[in-house]
């Protein structure tokens, strides 16, 4: 239903067969960015578990655009492939940003932006409408330029986030930051959602072998259901096995793409990913039922994204004597200081029932395939009408 009404939108705004190619090139482009994010943020966190969000992480960014003039706009737009000044491209992300915010049962998915502006600060009427307008964001009013103003701000994240979603805020304590401080923009993804098909209620510890040959026994999760699954080759002929397992109501799902060398590391396929080789593996997904070995895992990450996006172009922006955000308050003295991002993923049995089948059914032979992800794999949270990528990461190992 919400696909069709996103057709139906991009009609209105756009001719059939351009809708269609803008629908196309900007879920490419947006995926395509999404893995450059994750490949940047995975070279420099070298053996470790990774997740991160692309909506959390881009959505402040075209917030920004909006403000942006100048060379500081201009790199914006070369950073992200993309504007928000083109009305088609601006109506197309409005339609799938107010669609993706869903509740359904068993399901709830949440994209929120707030910007805190500094009590006084002059704001331009039509930046205040495109905030309002944007991703659920929002303005909010605070002092910023309290000696623990920011500091508070960035632990807790703003009035939306709980206290067990609070990032680290030594990023706004350093260097006089608070007495500058004008404008704080923070964006949070949030999804919570019970497996379509659910997994045994008697997970065991099962071997997982790590990147460095090192086995573990960990808490496996098994079910036996109809899911998507596929064989494929990468530009490198690595061969990868890939799974998708969705969740109660199709909000989302779960993309899991596992080498089948046990002896090839995922340092080794993740240059070769790409949007397009996504999409092809995606629609060339086949139904079948399989046995399904998943390990529980929990990965937080935080990091700062400003030296990532200096190497993407992004310069101005950071810079208090060339940053150009005059489309905010029309003012000059406006700049992004830092840029931290958060991001976690937990993935259990939590939420679901326990399934007829039992551990000691697991593992006995069958002609039933096996999808067993028991070596280092990447995974994608994904709206599976959309393509939209909420979250991106492997995990290398499930204990950490």
């Amino acid at each position: 239903m919400r696909s069709l009404l996103l057709a139906l939108f991009l009609l209105h705004v756009c001719p059939t067969g351009e809708a269609s190619k803008l629908h196309e090139d900007l879920s490419l482009l947006r995926t395509d960015l999404a893995l450059r994010l994750y490949r940047s943020v995975a070279t420099a966190s070298n053996q470790t578990n990774l997740v991160l969000s692309p909506a959390g992480a881009f959505i402040p960014l075209e917030l920004l655009q909006f403000g942006a003039r100048g060379n500081t706009g201009r790199q914006l737009a070369q950073a992200l492939g993309y504007t928000v000044h083109d009305p088609k491209v601006r109506e197309w992300l409005r339609a799938v940003y107010a669609m993706l915010p869903s509740t359904s049962p068993g399901a709830k998915l949440e994209l929120a932006c707030t910007l805190y502006v500094q009590t006084g600060t002059p704001l331009a009427p039509c930046f205040m409408e495109q905030v309002s307008r944007w991703a659920n964001s929002s303005l909010e009013l605070a002092n910023l330029r309290e000696p623990n103003g920011t500091a508070m701000l960035a632990n807790g994240w703003g009035p939306r986030q709980s206290a067990g979603d609070r990032p680290a805020g030594a990023a706004w304590e350093r260097g006089g930051g608070a007495e500058s401080a004008q404008l704080l923009l923070v964006s949070t993804v949030s999804f919570q959602s019970a497996w379509r098909h659910q997994f045994s209620s008697d997970t065991q510890l099962l071997p997982f072998t790590c990147a460095q040959g090192l086995a573990l026994e960990v808490p496996m999760m098994y079910q036996m259901a109809e899911v998507n699954h596929g064989q494929f080759q990468d530009p490198a002929g690595h061969q990868v096995g890939v799974l998708e397992l969705p969740y109660l109501g199709n909000t989302a799902s779960l993309l899991l793409v596992l080498p089948r060398d046990r002896d090839t590391p995922l340092s080794h396929i993740e240059p070769h990913l790409t949007a397009s080789l996504l999409h092809a593996w995606t629609a060339s997904l086949k139904r079948a039922r399989m046995e399904v070995f998943l390990p529980r895992f929990r990965i937080q990450n935080h990091f700062d994204l400003k030296n990532i996006l200096y190497s993407w172009g992004v310069i101005n922006l950071f810079d208090p004597l060339r940053a150009n955000l005059k489309g905010i308050s029309g003012q000059d003295g406006f700049y992004v200081s830092e840029v931290i991002h958060k991001a976690k993923i937990e993935v259990s049995e939590e939420g679901t029932k326990a399934s007829a089948a039992t551990a000691l059914l697991l593992l006995k032979r069958s002609r039933i395939p096996i999808f067993k992800a028991d070596r280092p794999f990447i995974f994608f949270l994904r709206e599976p009408n959309t393509a939209f990528v909420f979250s991106i990461g492997r995990v290398l190992n499930p204990l950490h």
